[in-house]
């Protein structure tokens, strides 16, 4: 279990893109943490270190964002997805198989379906306005 502690905004990009060269391909990344936490930011951070150039925009109304690079990458949010069959018609085991990193916001919401993937864990948590704890593991 990894713990950091950002300060803003650029931090928070930071640790997600030194933790994306040690991810291998078919990573899933399942996320918890709240509205307004820094899921997103910590994905720009992923994306850019996977070598993906487009910009990083929350997955909320598409269900799913993803980013082409030397490492694939892709962002679910699952806030409206709770079955097997709504993860498949999203596309979500295609990137897997693929070797796409995967990273899930909302995972709580398909919890037992992503353990079956074995997730990395990442938890961030909204401390104060720029202040976030961030628990990986």
């Amino acid at each position: 279990m990894q713990e950091f502690v950002t300060h803003s905004r650029e931090e928070t990009v930071a640790v997600g893109r030194e933790l994306a060269k040690t991810l291998p391909a078919g990573a899933l990344i399942a996320f918890t943490g709240g509205l307004g936490a820094g899921k997103t930011a910590f994905c720009q951070g992923l994306a850019e270190g996977l070598g993906c150039t487009d910009p990083v925009s929350s997955p909320t109304f598409a269900i799913v964002n993803y980013y082409r690079g030397p490492r694939p990458f892709a962002h679910f949010d699952l806030y409206r997805i709770h079955t097997e069959g709504d993860l498949a018609a999203a596309g979500f085991y295609d990137y897997l198989d693929m070797g796409a990193v995967v990273a899930c916001e909302w995972s709580e919401n398909c919890a037992e379906l992503l353990d079956l993937e074995n997730p990395l864990r990442i938890h961030i948590e909204r401390v104060d306005e720029t202040t976030r704890k961030i628990t990986i593991g």
